[in-house]
């Protein structure tokens, strides 16, 4: 399956795949419209230790402890991919918890958001990936390491 990988090495820390990812989940077709004097949610984050930057999104893992987790039953794993049913959520950051990655966070209503891989955004391809200027986020399938 094809996954998000990051190049912490290439990462410059210039966030541009947070606001590609604000953008392209906001609903909106102008993105100065969507995001211009407004707090944004992304679905990827940037973290910074000091010494190296990196951006933080779902692994979509094999065996998710959010999906396990998830007293609501709003977090399920459909082809692969590690999505959640917003209707469902009732904010109780369960999933936040257990996450090993720290995947996921609350939206500005409370309502958990994670990557989905902008598959129903018909981006073609993620937004953070598209929108990367190093080319430190990639889109692909990789082996498995044994």
């Amino acid at each position: 399956m094809k996954r998000i990988y990051v190049n912490e090495e290439w990462c410059l820390g210039c966030r541009l795949c947070e606001y590609n990812c604000a953008f392209a989940n906001s609903g909106l077709k102008n993105m100065a419209q969507a995001l211009k004097g407004k707090p944004i949610f992304p679905r990827i984050h940037v973290e910074d230790n000091g010494r190296v930057t990196y951006a933080v999104s779902c692994r979509h893992c094999d065996d998710p402890l959010c999906v396990k987790s998830c007293i609501a039953g709003a977090i399920r794993k459909e082809n692969g991919v590690v999505k959640i049913d917003r209707d469902r959520c009732v904010g109780c950051f369960t999933c936040v918890l257990v996450c090993p990655y720290g995947a996921l966070a609350a939206d500005e209503n409370g309502v958990m958001q994670k990557c989905e891989l902008c598959l129903a955004n018909a981006c073609g391809a993620p937004a953070c990936v598209k929108g990367c200027p190093n080319n430190a986020i990639v889109y692909e399938e990789r082996e498995e390491e044994a």
